[in-house]
């Protein structure tokens, strides 16, 4: 099957690898001209043969919305254009309007797997049409982890990104109790060794996940989290969790508080946000502030 992908950064840049090594074509457009393929994109949508399927993953907000009004003016009636970034579910809805004007299907799809998507898959939650979702299917396929699980179509248009949003108010809760306990452990006293504490959670306790296993990557790394500003950035999905719940009445009150943790992180030096910090550079490559 021939791609077209929009945004070659961190998750892009993978996703293009991965869906190559799976046998399919991918013709990559990207800001920086290190990265691409093409320089355009119109040279992007002429390399493709119609019926065309293109995937954005570019930051949500307004750089997502001029794609979508470029691809709006180059594709044909029948091809398919796939938002792979974190945009919110409401911009999902007016996009497949104005696609569906121009006779353009789309499809919304939340992606989680970080730097690590490229080698264990993407868990992917999308939202569409059948129709639609069956034309792109082959790249879920190729992108997603191996095995029956790690892809879901969720729903109809927005569904997608609203699963992912929701998957993100649930790890800054997850990321948050990971914090408090190590800040508790590291006040102690009598608790020598936290770092091997963390590690020996790995293995049979009801704690025990990947964010834990990535956390006590990052003690190996800097066992105190010294060379780290407690400061935690959020990326949007937190609050949109948040006013999503005000919204439909639904009591979040760990995420809520989660999220307000990281307001704080910004006005003093936490122990808890360098911890948090911590994680997000080791799940998905996000920066970091080191002193």
């Amino acid at each position: 099957m021939e791609l077209g992908l929009v945004g070659l950064g961190k998750m892009g840049g993978n996703m293009r690898e991965r869906i190559r090594r799976a046998g399919h074509t991918v013709v990559g457009f990207d800001r920086n001209p290190d990265l691409a393929d093409v320089h355009s994109l119109e040279d992007l949508v002429g390399s493709l043969a119609g019926p065309r399927v293109v995937w954005v993953m570019v930051p949500a907000g307004a750089a997502t919305q001029l794609t979508i009004d470029r691809l709006a003016e180059l594709l044909d009636h029948g091809d398919v254009v796939v938002d792979g970034g974190n945009s919110r579910w409401t911009d999902d809805e007016r996009h497949a309007a104005q696609l569906a004007a121009a006779g353009i299907g789309f499809v919304d799809c939340g992606v989680s797997g970080g730097v690590w998507g490229l080698e264990n898959g993407y868990a992917l939650m999308y939202g569409g049409s059948g129709e639609h979702v069956d034309r792109v299917r082959p790249i879920f396929d190729a992108l997603k982890p191996p095995g029956d699980h790690g892809s879901v179509h969720a729903g109809k248009v927005g569904a997608g990104h609203f699963a992912k949003m929701v998957h993100n108010g649930i790890e800054y809760a997850m990321m948050q109790a990971y914090a408090e306990g190590w800040e508790l452990l590291e006040k102690v006293e009598s608790v020598e060794n936290v770092r091997d504490v963390f590690r020996s959670w790995q293995d049979g306790t009801v704690i025990r996940s990947w964010l834990l296993d990535l956390a006590v990557n990052a003690l190996d790394d800097d066992e105190h989290l010294e060379r780290l500003e407690g400061r935690a950035e959020d990326s949007g999905e937190g609050r949109w969790t948040v006013e999503a719940a005000i919204d439909h009445a639904v009591p979040l009150p760990a995420i809520t508080a989660s999220l307000f943790a990281r307001f704080s992180s910004r006005q003093d030096d936490s122990p808890q946000m360098k911890m948090i910090a911590a994680l997000r550079n080791q799940f998905g490559g996000h920066a970091v502030t080191e002193k």
